[in-house]
């Protein structure tokens, strides 16, 4: 008799279908400062509560089957056979390091297959349970939507192990065709790359040596056994150009097809909207004025540019931390800066509320920028697999909940079975607040600094950078202890040193909510002693933004001009 097994995606699954407006940021080994592969995931969508899923290794019987339970169309009854053996995986990385994320693209919606049996998550997961490498995890993904079917719209994917870096994107086939088309590429171990809701593979080499493509480095699904040269660094389904001349989207020479333009054709929203991440990202590790030729083309002028580079060499190696500052982005210091005109309100707040478009009085259309950190965001991660350690303390998911710009990234070990209480999904309910809930902690205090931004900001950056200072400081002390330690205990005091930097986190965050709003009550700003403590007595005024305060007299005229009430008082 088959023994079922009920694949869980602890992942708020209903969530995760309004999370379309995501970001991954990719580093090559050779661009890090340490050697890392390095990814990055906001997960944004309004609606739901972020907290960290997992899933166990585990041994399992001939004829096994997985039973799914995505978001998509119902699928009673229906299965996935299950393999051998499944890896521990926590969060988006299982224990060998391999780390899987994604940002949906949408593209053509008419080949979305509501027949398909996988949604995009539910490919993630089975492949991060089964596969030791990225190459493992790509062949994985696309033999499984073959077999079973692909029910999602179009994604981009970053598959990494800890000495690669893969980019690829995948889309349907269009309904009651089985299997998507999807096209897969190394990012070069020396550059950078990123997507954020933009199909952002265009040409790619083909098999037959076109494009002159070096010899082998480019190979159809046909030919999957070559995969694992290590020459190979572009691979795609054997239909992905047929497909697009069928359906009318593309009637040009092999070698001058674009995955982008035959399955997501540009527009200026999807542009502005998704690009502008990527040009802000790159923005920070390259020549600015380099990047900035590209501002028509985010402006919707794509006579000169129709493309940003898929990748780029930066001008420094980027550590870590410089990775996780790119997470918290809103076009600083660029001609989109969000926190520079009088749209950031009267204390230059760096976010805006939905809906992405809206109207004047006068009936006049206008949108609002996108960034990469944003209010929405469910949990946010910075991946780092490291081929020099061992798996279990080499891949590290530097996770939290809530908005990246106002989180400190706690740092999580590959290997641990044990999830710390406030990531729990049990722990972190989507409609009642929680103080055992990282998500709503997060929250609590985010929620308090956006509307005073430029007033409180300082607080809440002194508690994160104190959080990550000593997460960062404590590593080579973790690297240290486990040195002579058996695999069980290095499992168990890895554990028990997540679970304390999760706690840490919680109760730092408890005092700054508390201190936040005692300082600022009734928006004013207490005055603060040399020992940190508020004094009993006195307190500033600071008021608003200069570049508000700049844009009161054009929207209001003389109401508020003291000086002519004073002149007309005189006459």
């Amino acid at each position: 008799m088959k023994k079922t097994v009920f694949l869980s995606f602890a992942f708020m699954l209903i969530g995760l279908q309004t999370a379309m407006a995501c970001t991954n940021l990719i580093v090559g080994k050779k661009a890090s400062t340490d050697g890392s592969v390095m990814c990055t995931y906001n997960c944004d969508g309004f609606g739901f509560s972020g907290s960290l899923s997992y899933s166990p290794s585990g041994r399992h019987a001939d004829g096994e089957l997985i039973a799914i339970h995505g978001w998509g169309p119902s699928h009673e009854g229906q299965y996935v056979k299950q393999v051998p053996y499944t890896y521990n995986v926590v969060g988006l990385m299982n224990e060998k390091q391999v780390t899987i994320v994604e940002t949906t693209f949408d593209g053509r919606l008419e080949l979305v297959n509501n027949e398909g049996l996988l949604d995009y998550f539910s490919l993630m997961r089975l492949a991060l349970q089964r596969c030791a490498n990225a190459r493992d995890a790509i062949q994985c993904m696309a033999e499984l939507v073959e077999e079973y079917g692909y029910n999602s719209s179009g994604e981009t994917l970053t598959v990494c192990d800890p000495n690669e870096a893969w980019i690829m994107e995948i889309i349907g086939k269009g309904p009651g065709r089985k299997g998507a088309v999807w096209v897969a590429l190394r990012v070069p171990d020396d550059c950078i790359c990123a997507h954020a809701n933009l199909s952002r593979i265009r040409q790619f080499p083909l098999e037959s040596g076109k494009r002159k493509a070096e010899s082998g480095k480019s190979i159809s699904s046909k030919n999957f056994k070559k995969l694992h040269q290590p020459q190979v660094e572009c691979v795609y389904a054997w239909d992905v150009i047929s497909l697009a001349r069928e359906k009318g989207f593309f009637s040009g020479k092999d070698e001058d097809f674009s995955f982008r333009d035959a399955y997501c054709p540009i527009d200026f929203e999807n542009v502005r909207y998704a690009d502008a991440r990527v040009w802000s990202f790159f923005r920070h590790h390259t020549d600015p004025e380099e990047m900035d030729k590209y501002l028509p083309y985010l402006n919707g002028d794509f006579s000169e540019y129709d493309h940003l580079p898929l990748w780029i060499k930066p001008d420094k190696p980027l550590s870590l931390r410089d990775l996780q500052r790119d997470m918290r982005d809103h076009f600083e210091g660029t001609a989109l800066d969000m926190t520079s005109d009088m749209t950031a309100g009267p204390w230059g707040m760096p976010i805006r509320p939905l809906p992405m478009h809206f109207k004047d009085s006068d009936s006049l259309d206008y949108f609002r920028e996108r960034p990469i950190a944003c209010q929405q965001s469910g949990f946010t991660m910075t991946c780092q697999m490291r081929s020099w350690l061992p798996d279990d303390v080499g891949g590290v998911t530097w996770f939290n909940c809530d908005d990246a710009n106002m989180v400190a990234y706690v740092p999580l070990y590959c290997c641990i079975t044990q999830v710390p209480d406030p990531f729990r999904p049990e722990n972190n309910p989507r409609t009642e607040f929680s103080e055992q809930s990282a998500f709503w902690m997060n929250n609590w205090v985010a929620n308090m600094v956006y509307p005073r931004y430029s007033m409180m900001i300082g607080d809440l950056r002194k508690a994160q950078n104190e959080l990550e200072d000593y997460y960062f400081a404590d590593q080579d002390t973790v690297l240290a202890a486990i040195k002579d330690l058996m695999p069980a205990e290095r499992q168990s005091f890895l554990n028990r040193k997540s679970i304390d930097y999760a706690n840490r986190m919680m109760t730092r965050w408890d005092q700054l909510a508390k201190r936040l709003i005692v300082r600022y009550n009734d928006q004013i700003v207490r005055r603060v002693g040399e020992d940190g403590r508020f004094l009993r007595w006195g307190h500033d005024t600071p008021g608003y933004d200069q570049q508000f305060i700049d844009a009161i007299g054009p929207a209001t005229g003389d109401r508020y001009r003291l000086k002519e009430v004073i002149e007309r008082r005189e006459r």
